[in-house]
């Protein structure tokens, strides 16, 4: 049995919802520079250039790549071989939250209440999302999720006599409604299978993927880059303008389902698709 102290855990908590608010996944900056380059139309040329310089001055200057800081999302892997000493597991995350949204001056956008609206200041309660799994390591994975992406994404429990066309049918659906609204290009995360909740979070893990990581089920990887070809093809491009590019990338991630249903979902990332990773 392996002992961790949740003092580190609120410490990597910290600093990953940081870093991630502060410095792009570096596969994804790749990807807006190899965008940029590729790209024919001359206005959203100039708009991806406008992205790499906004990634570029948030890393010198130490700000946040966007306005919209987040609400804290936190997924973590616990190895069945951990024991957690000093405290509150939970509750060092959510101090690490604090730590993090309150000492870093990033945007507090967090209420207590749906209907009531009143902002918790702290940014917390984080979302937290707990795994368990073999041997004696940690893993946390910092989401800072922004909402005008996060306000687009959608849900749908399709029939299981539906096709492939139904799915990616709904995917184009969901994007041409986001339209401009949710700063295409996007990174695309999409669930499939599971349940009404398990899917919804399914896609929300793929958004957590490295951008330059397909699916690792080849049946999969091709639905990704049909998907991906489809949206494209939309002319929605950078930030609403038009272009070759309404996405960066998407991610499927599946599982197990009931016979009688074919739960799908779309979790819309904007092009600034925040995450930190971390193992402990």
């Amino acid at each position: 049995m392996r002992e961790i102290s949740v003092r580190l855990i609120k410490d990597t908590v910290r600093r990953l919802f940081y870093d991630a608010n502060h410095i792009l996944p570096n596969s994804l900056a790749e990807k807006i520079k190899e965008q940029e380059k590729i790209e024919s139309n001359d206005i959203a040329k100039e708009v991806f250039r406008d992205m790499i310089e906004n990634i570029r001055v948030a890393k010198q200057l130490d700000i946040p790549l966007c306005q919209d800081t987040g609400m804290a999302v936190v997924f973590i892997d616990i190895g069945q071989d951990v024991h957690f000493i000093d405290g509150s597991l939970y509750e060092a995350i959510n101090d690490g939250v604090k730590e993090a949204y309150v000492g870093g001056l990033l945007r507090l956008s967090v209420v207590c209440d749906p209907i009531r609206r009143i902002n918790t200041n702290d940014n917390t309660p984080a979302i937290i999302h707990t795994t368990i799994t073999d041997g004696d390591k940690v893993k946390i994975t910092a989401v800072p999720k922004g909402f005008g992406s996060e306000n687009k994404s959608r849900l749908r429990m399709l029939s299981p006599s539906s096709s492939e066309d139904d799915i990616v049918n709904f995917v184009i659906e969901t994007v041409k409604k986001a339209g401009s609204n949710s700063c295409p290009p996007f990174v695309l995360g999409i669930g499939i299978g599971s349940d009404f909740e398990g899917v919804a979070l399914l896609s929300k893990k793929a958004l957590c993927r490295d951008i330059s990581k397909g699916n690792e089920d080849s049946l999969y990887a091709k639905l990704e880059q049909r998907i991906l070809n489809e949206v494209n093809n939309l002319n929605i491009g950078p930030q609403g303008f038009g272009g070759d590019c309404t996405a960066l990338a998407v991610h499927i991630e599946a599982a197990p389902t009931h016979i009688a249903g074919l739960p799908a979902a779309v979790n819309i990332g904007c092009h600034a698709a925040r995450h930190a990773t971390a193992i402990i």
